[in-house]
Parts: structure tokens; C-alpha cells; sequence
């Protein structure tokens, strides 16, 4: 995994967030002025990670079910 680059503008202490990668290019392309506007996108941003550990959790809970056993044939 390679490391994640620090710089002025923007230290960084681990791997981007996808999250905070796309609202950050928001808020670059229609320079978002309003408080109002910038919690919205923050309140967005905790729903989308919910969302993605809402299906994490389904996918873990798909894969941790028991199998169900064969039948047994016999073979002569």
C-alpha cells in the first residue's frame, strides 16, 4: 500500500476518505459560501458512510451463514 502524501495545503496522517475527496471537490467547483450548505454536505457525508457500512454489514452476514449441507451419494 503506498503512503499517503502530505502537503501544505492539505496534511494527511492516513489514506484519503472518498467522502471528504468528493466534497472537497465540491466545494472547490461551486464554492460553497453558506454555512447552512457546507453542515448539509457534512451530514451527507456521515450518511453515506453509514450507508456503506450498512451493506458491509449485509455482506458480512451473507457470508457468515451456514452453509447448507449436501446430500450424501453413494458411490459404488
Amino acid at each position: 500500500m503506498s503512503e499517503a502524501q502530505a502537503t501544505p495545503e492539505t496534511p494527511r496522517t492516513s489514506e484519503p476518505c472518498l467522502c471528504r475527496e468528493v466534497l472537497r471537490h465540491i466545494d472547490q467547483f461551486f464554492t460553497v459560501k453558506s454555512e447552512a450548505a457546507r453542515q448539509h454536505f457534512r451530514s451527507s457525508r456521515l450518511e453515506f458512510l453509514k450507508a456503506v457500512r450498512t451493506l458491509i454489514d449485509e455482506r458480512i452476514e451473507h457470508l457468515s451463514r451456514a452453509a447448507q449441507p449436501g446430500t450424501k451419494i453413494a458411490v459404488e
